[in-house]
């Protein structure tokens, strides 16, 4: 076992899940929930961190801002909390309760909005407050996870690496879209390398990031309000969008079966399902999936059946569509 003098420097890269058994599908799932952060966003994070400290934008004097939904602002909140920086982290009324005590735990301030942006939804009016912050003071450092490129530095070195070395006859990957950081780290490795992998990319219904009319979307991590600056689709072969019903529906035939990971690994598994259901219905493809993070940020929401039937409505959870088969 590792010894480490560092939170950030642990991370499990090489677990993957055969759903088979579970959902009888013919697909890996690489678990990226078990670090101290509780998510993938580790990596960002620990890479943009590193890009300012080397650059000397990031000093003791420095406020490092963020808008996040959840995931990156607890992973900026216990590297902050080791490197005695100081965090502030922009969210909105989505994020998981759990999440934001888990970055007030560790020393951060969360700031809360309760209002979106008429256009663009709550992430415009993260986005539109943290420009604000950053004017009104200079020691305010946005690492803006939504255009930096060491969001996908991060996964180009470690995550897609990881997969290729695990499955060296790999067909299709899976992504979900958030920033796209994930995404087109993994989706230019491959394309770079030369490798025939299909890459696809997995989006919430209601989200803009490929063209869609925007609506209402509940769980966090996947999806945007506003394009991300980071998206080029020339590396993405092709993109599924997923009702967030869908996504719950799968979260929760997964818990059943044992395995409790979040609403983002829940769509990415159904938008897997679906494709490979209509483009490999052999079952022959070797296909991997991306889950973000695991299910206990999640026990207030996409767990809650209340919440889930105020929401969907009271048939969300009907027992044929979520029981195991």
């Amino acid at each position: 076992m590792p010894v480490i003098s560092a939170p950030e420097d642990f991370h499990v890269d090489d677990l993957y899940v055969d759903l088979r058994p579970a959902l009888g599908a013919s697909l890996y799932l690489k678990c990226e929930g078990f670090n101290f952060a509780g998510s993938i966003k580790l990596k960002a994070a620990r890479a943009m961190i590193a890009d300012a400290e080397e650059r000397g934008a990031l000093t003791a004097d420095s406020v490092i801002v963020e808008s996040s939904s959840g995931n990156l602002g607890v992973a900026l909140s216990m590297i902050a909390a080791d490197k005695g920086y100081r965090f502030l982290c922009v969210t909105d009324t989505r994020c998981n309760l759990t999440t934001r005590r888990l970055m007030e735990a560790m020393g951060a301030e969360v700031h809360i909005l309760t209002e979106p942006h008429p256009e663009t939804g709550f992430l415009g009016a993260r986005l539109d407050l943290v420009r604000e912050l950053c004017a009104s003071d200079s020691r305010y450092l946005w690492l803006n996870q939504h255009a930096n490129p060491y969001n996908w530095l991060a996964h180009h070195r470690t995550t897609a690496p990881a997969i290729a070395s695990h499955f060296p006859d790999l067909d299709v990957l899976f992504v979900g879209a958030g920033t796209t950081g994930t995404l087109m780290g993994c989706a230019r490795y491959f394309k770079e390398s030369g490798r025939p992998v299909t890459v696809v990319a997995v989006d919430s219904v209601g989200s803009v990031t490929f063209g869609g009319p925007p609506g209402l979307r509940m769980i966090p991590g996947l999806g945007a309000g506003v394009r991300p600056q980071l998206l080029d689709e020339a590396y993405v072969d092709d993109v599924v969008h997923v009702p967030e019903v869908a996504a719950i529906r799968v979260a929760h035939r997964l818990a059943a079966a044992g395995y409790l990971f979040g609403g983002s690994t829940g769509t990415v598994i159904a938008g897997a399902r679906g494709w490979l259901a209509e483009h490999r219905p052999d079952g022959r493809a070797t296909a991997v999936a991306i889950a973000p993070d695991l299910g206990e940020r999640y026990l207030d929401s996409v767990y809650q059946t209340n919440w889930v039937s105020d929401i969907y409505g009271a048939h969300a959870l009907d027992r044929d569509a979520v029981r195991p088969r």
